[in-house]
């Protein structure tokens, strides 16, 4: 190949350089050695192809993912304010009850102040269900300076902390159901589809700062 163009113009050239490099090299002899000893085709191995977390032996799971009545999954507790606007979000295993998750939701608040100061982390009341009855939690919230309005249980007889004056601030409830409704209408949150806990949280975190661009 080396040499001119004009040289190598007919086929019969061609044929003979790689004829002799066939002799030379023993080309053509290795070729059909590799045709006798081919054997079946494999089967390639697409599990190879995946990672660990990809493909699992056990059930599926994740981080922060609890067994409820209901099955598994995790829970969105949120915070919001007077108009429905989300505070604080905190993304957890759905096994505890929410008043074990009260203080780490409020933790998670950090409302700037329109001057120069620290951030605002204790709001003067919350309101909830009566899934966060607990006069315990009532207790350590009013030495922070937080009220707590919460309606009693029913079949509770003591009642230190109720005030029918209090109560009436508990018809306002309606707007964090509306919020918590809100957060609904976004599908990747229906629906824990991340193995990932930082990944589900981001998308909550996205979710609130939607909810104020959409409805407000």
């Amino acid at each position: 190949m080396a040499r001119p163009i004009t040289t190598v113009s007919e086929c019969s050239d061609v044929l003979a350089a790689a004829a002799a490099v066939g002799r030379t090299r023993g080309l053509v002899r290795g070729l059909a050695c590799l045709i006798g000893h081919a054997g079946p085709a494999r089967t390639v191995a697409l599990g190879r192809m995946f990672y660990g977390c990809h493909l699992l032996s056990s059930e599926k799971g994740g981080f922060a993912v609890g067994k409820t009545k209901r099955g598994k999954g995790t829970k969105c507790m949120v915070l919001a304010d007077g108009k429905g606007i989300p505070l604080g979000v905190l993304s957890a295993s759905a096994s505890p009850h929410e008043v074990t998750l009260a203080e780490p939701t409020l933790q998670k608040v950090r409302v700037p102040r329109r001057h120069r100061g620290r951030p605002r982390m204790r709001p003067e009341r919350i309101i909830a269900d009566r899934a966060y009855d607990s006069d315990p939690l009532r207790r350590r919230w009013q030495r922070r300076g937080i009220e707590l309005i919460v309606p009693y249980r029913r079949w509770k007889r003591q009642q230190p902390f109720y005030d029918g004056r209090k109560l009436r601030r508990y018809r306002r409830r309606w707007k964090i159901e509306r919020t918590i409704s809100w957060l609904g209408n976004f599908r990747r949150l229906q629906t824990r589809h991340d193995r990932i806990l930082s990944v589900f949280s981001g998308f909550c975190h996205l979710t609130c700062l939607l909810i104020p661009l959409s409805y407000f």
